[in-house]
């Protein structure tokens, strides 16, 4: 057996003996591999066949699959991807009858299907179909169901074994990794004996989970039931024939034979186990699956183990098998007991089996469940259960006969949590990634309608994308043929993913050319299965067949809309009729196929921007040399990039002149879509020399201090994080770091929708010795409270998580902008000490760090991706990680991704700790951010000193005085300091003490009468010397140009952007001098309309502060001081901008002024 030290990670998939640390996926993809060794050694030579459809949370089984072919063909497995569900179980249903036909190359074929839990409805047929015909002697057949009991990535929840019992399939339902490998394993076995296909189901948090499994050739040893079936040795049999009358032969087996073979199976091996068998108990407790390790950890947090357990008269039940329910267990179980309480997810099933073997007993006790005895709700049918739902379920059921301390306690603090005042923070909804297609595709024209598809693009429902409703997969569009009839509404636009196109959704398509609907469908092919890990989608066809397809099924007109129109020759084969247009035509091409009766196409031809990030990264994918870099100092702020491009690289950033804009390089995935913003701060640059300077790796030399452990051995560690960053893979390297120190683990990622931005937590716990319990952290029970993000870390459902004499949070301060702020001005990050003081009313707070890691990972790394390791080395360094230091730098290794960084940014994370003041000595100036003038003239002090000013305002006159001397001129300066005075002056007097009013003008004051125009553009692009900090990037230089909308080309009609190479910087020269003229009669740029009301707004400003400065009093201050700081909201660039200063007087009449 390898030593931890040897551990290698396709231990999980190579190890025979010993401990291996894997996910619940992994142990699926595990599976067939050890029931081909137990094959092996009974001489039996037997190969596997795995087929179906990808969704989680069985989404990344086939890439799992995918990456190990070497391993796959060691062990004769066939992978193959179906099309849909319905056709992978088609196919393993045909492995079942290979050994039917003549020569057979192998002594039987295994089968394994997966989907998830609509994959599971949509099969059906073809289940009871296969399961009517039977297995393979020695095959047998696994079908995977994926259940998202909360919804997390599926647009319903879902619960799998009420299908597979409608086909008459046993349903099995591990609770945890190591039984999936070892129900697994049974779950073979029993459909060779029983010659049915067997129910697998498998829930979110144990595909999802990750915990150390035990290994060994003679784990599993399979006990022989000895079933006799009309008198002779039980023996399944196949019946391929399925036509009266073998169908009816079949059914008769199905039920009196293989069922009842399989019960007897289940007997024998002991699916169903009575785990504390208390003689004299009153009160039994059923739970299956997954339910039952929730429930031994609500036990425990209840103060109820086995010798507890056993005091007070309960008695366990763990179920395994949920159908058919084996008599012989629930008899015993049920023996002296006053009642039996099923606890499980979703409507009764197993309390239904149970109830019903009970129910002519002649002693039978009190069944509760999904009701209790008088017919009130007990156990919720909706949502997931967890331990602590469990707990006041357990609880209110044990108060008639046992009073303990701990009970009272525990559900004290759970009623505690419920009532606990929620922080004000904000959400972090899920949102397409940075460049991603479906940011533009999913835009529709004025007057139209969309409905959602499954797949990533439904996130636009989310949006204000005037997009509404969804249907199950393959049926989009088919639900209009319904609604048309009955609505004035004349057509739709109807999203289809690729993905879901050759999955089934071409059906729907011939679905509404047969019904002469008029539809048109946007067929957003992006070559990816996007949503599930990108993979290819099998079936797939390349546009221009695609083209011809749906022109065959009777569409009348099609558009392809892409980004490079330019990569189809002349030669290539479209469907008559079809045009290739630039996606920035997508609204006239929209407006074009609306007006068109009956069913048209829109086929958006963009790949998938995660996996164009992953291809490049990988070299397979030309990697754009073009970035996009803003000038802060000429930035309004408006938001329009955001709004146009949709973009979460699009970054808002708070700086000295207010709300900016800049592009955060590292997540950029260079769409470019962002320059489509109606704004002069853009540059376009392109480095001379295509190799960037070596990405920065800081070092970390010197030796750091070892802390004292400040949580327990057996500890509680939980994160929470953006999806896309690596929690993930935190938890990863923690559980194999507490393997490589001989520790257990169990934990959970809980991802749903965290790939495309949206939360992601983690829970680690980590044990001395092996114990029975949830892979969840429950409530106050956090020891180690990880925040790598501190939006997510400040939701409330999280903060329950954490006890103030239990908990120590490490926090990720740095601020991360949700997709609502990208699009929206309006929405603003939450108050840092805000979000901090939430996070302190419930930890160890004179134990908390804080720390801005996203910075620091940009600053030492140059990449965003070292965030999550600083974050960890941080709470290591806090004493609040129970696994050595060397153990976490040695699983980083093993990892083997960015070894060198994450290594690095592990021992920054811990030098932050252990030497605060660190920090300070390592800063970074972000690119393109504008700087204020360090040092005051002579003939900016002077206007300056003659304001009584505190400290905050003399500040800021001191950083805007300079400003407007070179905007203009020293005496339009006095100017402003003048009016800023007087106010100052008036506060004083009026309200003695508060300031906010003098420096609210102060700024926004400054803002109106420093409006940018044509010359102030000039002189800031000139101020700001971005390609001399572009050089310390790229030591070959760089070619910059500037994105620019000039007002004559705008008043030509030129509807877009040019771009000027800095030959163009003399024309700023010539501009800037050019500055007397502005608002003369010979201003050549005076005369358009957003100048005029440039010119106006500072005088009209100033009217509006002195009518709040006439009986300025403590009362009417606060509506003085709401006043004086409405400019903010003018912002951008002339459409943008006068609707803005429209918006402006809205909110100042709103005031009463």
């Amino acid at each position: 057996m390898a030593t931890p030290r040897e551990f290698t990670l396709d231990a999980k998939y190579r190890q025979e003996e010993g401990q291996i640390l894997l996910s619940g996926v992994q142990a699926l993809v595990r599976l067939p591999l050890d029931q081909h060794r137990a094959d092996k050694r009974r001489g039996l030579n037997t190969a596997t066949l795995i087929s179906g459809y990808r969704g989680s949370p069985l989404g990344g089984l086939d890439l799992t699959l995918e990456r190990n072919p070497g391993l796959l063909r060691e062990h004769n497995v066939v992978f193959l991807s179906g099309v849909n569900e319905d056709l992978g179980a088609t196919a393993v249903y045909g492995s079942q009858l290979a050994n039917l036909f003549p020569q057979p190359k192998y002594d039987g074929v295994v089968g394994m299907w997966y989907g998830k839990g609509p994959g599971v409805d949509r099969t059906g047929d073809i289940f009871k179909h296969a399961n009517f015909a039977g297995v393979g002697r020695h095959g047998g057949v696994l079908a995977l169901g994926g259940d998202d009991p909360l919804s997390k990535s599926s647009t319903i929840p879902s619960h799998s074994e009420v299908a597979f019992y409608d086909a008459l399939f046993p349903v099995l339902f591990p609770g945890n990794t190591q039984e999936i490998l070892d129900l697994g394993r049974l779950g073979f076995e029993l459909s060779r004996y029983s010659g049915l296909w067997v129910g697998f189901k498998i829930v979110t948090n144990v595909a999802d989970e990750i915990a150390i499994a035990e290994v060994a050739p003679d784990r599993i040893v399979i006990a022989d039931p000895g079933f006799v079936y009309e008198g002779r040795p039980w023996q399944a049999r196949q019946t391929p024939m399925l036509m009266p009358p073998w169908g009816l032969e079949a059914e008769r087996e199905i039920h009196y034979g293989r069922l009842e073979a399989a019960k007897m199976f289940a007997a024998a091996n002991r699916l169903n186990r009575i785990t504390i068998p208390t003689p004299d108990a009153w009160l039994g407790i059923v739970a299956p699956g997954k339910t039952y390790y929730d429930l031994r950890e609500a036990l425990t947090e209840l103060g109820l183990d086995n010798a507890a357990l056993r005091q007070y008269g309960i008695r366990l039940l763990k179920l395994e098998m949920l159908f058919p329910m084996e008599p012989g267990t629930v008899r015993e179980f049920a023996r002296g007991l006053e009642e039996i309480l099923v606890v499980e997810e979703k409507r009764a099933f197993c309390e239904m089996f149970i109830r019903d073997i009970l129910y002519n007993q002649a002693e039978r006790p009190r069944v509760v469940g999904k009701s209790d005895e008088n017919g009130r709700p007990l156990v919720p049918a909706d949502s997931e259960l967890d331990a602590d739902r469990i707990a006041q379920i357990v609880a209110a059921r044990l108060e008639r006969r046992v009073h303990l301390d701990s009970i009272t306690a525990r559900v004290a603090l759970l009623e505690a949590l419920r009532q606990r005042p929620a922080p004000l923070t904000l959400s972090r909804q899920p949102y397409f990634c940075s460049g991603c297609p479906h940011n533009r595709s999913t835009v529709l024209p004025e007057g139209s309608m969309a409905s959602a598809g499954i797949g990533c693009h439904g996130m636009a429902l989310l949006m204000d994308r005037k997009t509404m409703g969804l249907t199950h997969m393959g049926g989009e569009g088919a639900q209009w043929v319904g609604i048309a009839p009955f609505t004035e509404t004349k057509h739709l636009f109807q999203n289809l993913g690729d993905g879901t196109f050759f999955h089934s959704g071409s059906l729907a398509i011939r679905q509404a050319v047969a019904s002469s609907a008029n539809i048109t469908y946007k067929i957003l092919y992006n070559s990816a299965v996007a949503m599930t890990g990108g993979q290819d989608a099998a079936g797939a066809m390349p546009v221009p067949e695609l083209t011809r397809s749906i022109a065959a099924e009777g569409v009348k007109r099609i558009i392809v809309m892409t980004d490079e129109p330019d990569k189809y020759p002349k030669s290539t084969m479209w469907a008559p009729g079809v045009e290739v247009w630039h996606r920035d035509r997508l609204d006239e091409a929209q407006r074009v196929l609306r007006d068109i009766p009956g069913v048209t196409a829109l086929v958006y031809d963009q790949r998938c921007a995660a996996e164009k990030r992953r291809l490049r990264k990988r070299g397979k994918l030309p990697d754009p040399a073009m970035r996009v870099v803003i000038n802060e100092a000429v930035c309004e702020g408006c938001g329009d990039c955001g709004v146009k491009s949709n973009c979460l690289s699009v970054h808002p950033v708070e700086t000295e002149f207010g709300r900016k804009t800049q592009i955060h390089q590292s997540s950029c995935n260079k769409d470019y879509s962002c320059l489509k913003g109606d704004c002069p701060s853009f540059l376009t640059v392109v480095p001379r020399i295509a190799k960037k300077k070596e990405r920065r790796v800081f070092i970390v030399d010197q030796t750091l201090p070892a802390p004292p452990f400040n949580v327990p051995e057996d500890a509680n560690i939980f994160m929470m994080g953006i999806g896309g960053t690596g929690v993930v893979t935190v938890n990863q390297i923690l559980g194999t770091a507490a393997l490589l120190d001989g520790k257990h683990v169990r934990g959970l990622d809980q991802t749903g929708l965290s790939q495309k931005g949206g939360p992601v937590v983690s829970h680690l716990k980590i044990f001395e010795h092996a114990t029975e319990s949830s892979n969840k952290v429950s409530a106050g029970s956090a020891d180690c409270y990880i925040g790598f993000d501190v939006l997510v870390a400040t939701t409330p459902q999280n903060l329950d998580h954490a006890r103030p004499d239990r908990t120590i949070a490490v926090i990720s301060t740095s601020q991360v902008p949700t997709g609502a702020m990208v699009t929206s001005t309006t929405v603003e990050f939450p108050e840092a000490n805000g979000l901090i003081t939430s996070i302190e009313r419930v930890t160890r707070k004179d134990e908390n760090v804080y720390l801005d890691a996203l910075g620091l990972a940009e600053t030492l790394f140059d990449d965003h991706m070292a965030a999550n390791m600083i974050v960890l080395g941080a709470a290591w360094q806090a004493g609040a990680i129970p696994v050595s230091a060397d153990a976490i730098e040695d699983a980083i290794k093993l990892n083997g991704v960015s070894v060198q960084m994450n290594t690095q940014a592990f021992r920054a994370g811990r030098l932050r700790v252990a030497d605060p003041a660190w920090v300070q000595t390592v800063t970074r100036q972000r690119l393109g951010a504008g700087t204020s003038t360090p040092e005051l003239s002579k003939e900016a002090r002077t206007p300056v000193d003659r304001v009584e000013a505190a400290e905050e305002l003399r500040r800021l006159l001191e950083i805007r005085v300079p400003e407007l001397i070179a905007y203009q001129s020293a005496a339009y300066a006095r100017e402003y300091v003048g009016f800023v005075r007087r106010v100052r002056e008036a506060e004083a007097a009026a309200v003695p003490g508060e300031t906010r009013l003098s420096e609210a003008v102060a700024r926004y004051l400054f803002k109106l009468m420093a409006y940018k125009d044509e010359y102030e553009v000039a002189r800031l692009h000139l101020k700001t010397d971005i390609a001399r900090a572009l050089e310390a990037e790229f030591p070959g230089g760089v070619t910059l140009q500037y994105n620019l909308h000039p007002p004559i080309f705008r008043a030509l009609g030129l509807k877009r952007k040019i771009k000027l190479g800095t030959w163009f910087e003399r024309c700023f020269r010539t501009l800037a001098a050019m500055k007397t003229l502005r608002g003369t009669w010979i201003d050549p740029f005076g005369f358009a309309a957003v100048r005029r009301v440039e010119r106006q707004l500072p005088g009209e400003y100033r009217g509006l502060v002195d009518k709040a400065l006439v009986g300025l009093s403590p009362e009417s201050y606060e509506r003085a001081v709401k006043l004086a700081s409405l400019p903010d909201v003018i912002r951008g660039y002339e459409d943008i901008k006068l609707e803005n200063v429209q918006r402006f007087r809205d909110e100042v009449r709103a005031l009463g002024f």
